[in-house]
């Protein structure tokens, strides 16, 4: 329960209970209880009701408030963006150099060029003039 709601039926129940338990000396000063209850209650009702528009109207400032913090740091974040896409269109227009082989026959030729390297390694490693000797015995 909100405390607002909550503090108002505590303290009509003060200002009721207690008068309810006085008795009146003299009756023709006195106003009859049920109609200073009653004045009482319309009074703190509308208290209560100018008390809930001032509180639609604080949130409303504070949302407010809460755009026009964020809209500074979006407004960097647009500049950043617009400035990182023109960083990416000037990197796309230096590599225009057309490209001679795809990634794919790239990786062809390197694994060629390997097992070329292998193949000449292999010859100079084990000697030629060797294994025709061997051929011949």
């Amino acid at each position: 329960m909100r405390k607002g709601p909550l503090c108002l039926m505590l303290m009509t129940l003060s200002i009721v209970a207690p008068a309810h338990g006085e008795e009146s000396v003299d009756g023709s000063h006195s106003t009859p209880l049920s109609l200073s209850a009653g004045s009482q209650i319309t009074e703190l009702q509308q208290r209560l009701k100018e008390s809930e528009q001032q509180r639609e109207e604080l949130s409303k400032q504070l949302q407010n408030a809460d755009g026009e913090r964020e809209s500074p740091l979006l407004a960097r974040l647009r500049q950043e963006n617009q400035r990182l896409k023109l960083q990416l269109k000037e990197a796309q227009a230096g590599s225009s150099i057309p490209r001679l082989l795809t990634d794919q026959q790239q990786w062809f030729v390197i694994g060629a060029a390997v097992a070329l390297v292998a193949l000449l390694c292999g010859i100079f490693a084990s000697g030629a003039s060797r294994k025709r000797r061997q051929w011949l015995n």
